[in-house]
This record gives C-alpha cells, sequence and structure tokens, in this order.
C-alpha cells in the first residue's frame, strides 16, 4: 500500500449559474413524468380533431336556430295576415283600395296622368325649392291676443249665453 501515491483532493469551485440553468438543471425526469407526458400528448392529438369538429357542429346549431327562428317568425306574421282576412271589414277596405270597388250610387274618381302645374290664386306657380317666410308669426299672435282682448264691442251672440247663465 504504500506504493500508492497519494493525491491530493483540492475543492473546484464551478461558475455561478443563473436562475433559468438552475432550475433547468434540477429537473429529472423519472419513467412515469415520461410516461404521462405521452399520454398528455397523445390524448390531445387524438381529441384536437373532435374538439374542433364540436366547435363547428355548435356553430352550425346556433345558425340553423336563428334560420328557425326567422322561419317562426314569418309564420307568424302569415298567420296573422290569414286571420286579417277573416274580417268581413278588411275584406271591405282591401277591394275598395286595391280594386276601386264602390257600392252602388257611390262615384269613385280616378285621377291618370300627369299632374297640372299647382298655382295659387293669383296665378303664380308654387315653388317646389323649401322657402323662409317673413312674417315674424310670434309677434302676428300676440298682437292678435292684445287686439282680441281690448276689444270694445263683442258679439251678442257670446254674450248672451253668459248673461242667462248668470241670471237663472
Amino acid at each position: 500500500m504504500a506504493g500508492r501515491a497519494r493525491t491530493k483532493k483540492v475543492a473546484v469551485a464551478l461558475p455561478e449559474e443563473s436562475a433559468p440553468e438552475h432550475w433547468l438543471r434540477t429537473i429529472r425526469f423519472s419513467g412515469f413524468t415520461v410516461l404521462m407526458l405521452g399520454v398528455l400528448i397523445l390524448a390531445v392529438v387524438v381529441l384536437a380533431p373532435n374538439l374542433r369538429i364540436l366547435i363547428e357542429q355548435q356553430q352550425t346549431i346556433t345558425q340553423l336556430q336563428t334560420e328557425v327562428d326567422e322561419a317562426q317568425e314569418s309564420v307568424d306574421d302569415l298567420s296573422e295576415n290569414v286571420a286579417r282576412w277573416g274580417d268581413r271589414a278588411y275584406i271591405e277596405s282591401q277591394a275598395r283600395d286595391r280594386l276601386y270597388y264602390v257600392y252602388p250610387g257611390e262615384v269613385s274618381y280616378l285621377v291618370t296622368g300627369e299632374a297640372a302645374e299647382v298655382t295659387t290664386i293669383d296665378g303664380v306657380p308654387v315653388s317646389t325649392s323649401i322657402q323662409t317666410t317673413t312674417i315674424d308669426w310670434v309677434k302676428t299672435l300676440v298682437s292678435s291676443i292684445y287686439s282680441a282682448g281690448l276689444t270694445e264691442n263683442a258679439p251678442n251672440e257670446l254674450i248672451a249665453p253668459v248673461i242667462e247663465g248668470t241670471t237663472q
């Protein structure tokens, strides 16, 4: 045993590691961990297409439900229309409006052709553009109220009922 040379053991300092490197170096995988990661990846691969199909089917169901609701509203509107046709007054109004039916003795006028130019009493054509008035209607209204309130001679028809009502 004397023939063996003794070596001196010296402590060696490793270079300092950053936190991510230290964390990554401390991870140890067991067989169970590797197995569970494999099962998880397999589940994702197997289930992903089915989930995509499920989402597409849910969207299709929502779209079809919207179409059914719109069709139901249309059926309800048509049912109301059919119910209206059961009323005699509605049928009469539709015959007058659409078919121009009239009762015996009534006269119906139907204007055809282009309308003639509309004129005022003075013979001046009515303008088709919008115009502003130059009359101050507020001032005219206030002056009308003042003149009506300050009138001394009232018509006899308005005074007579008041007098008769007070004497009784």
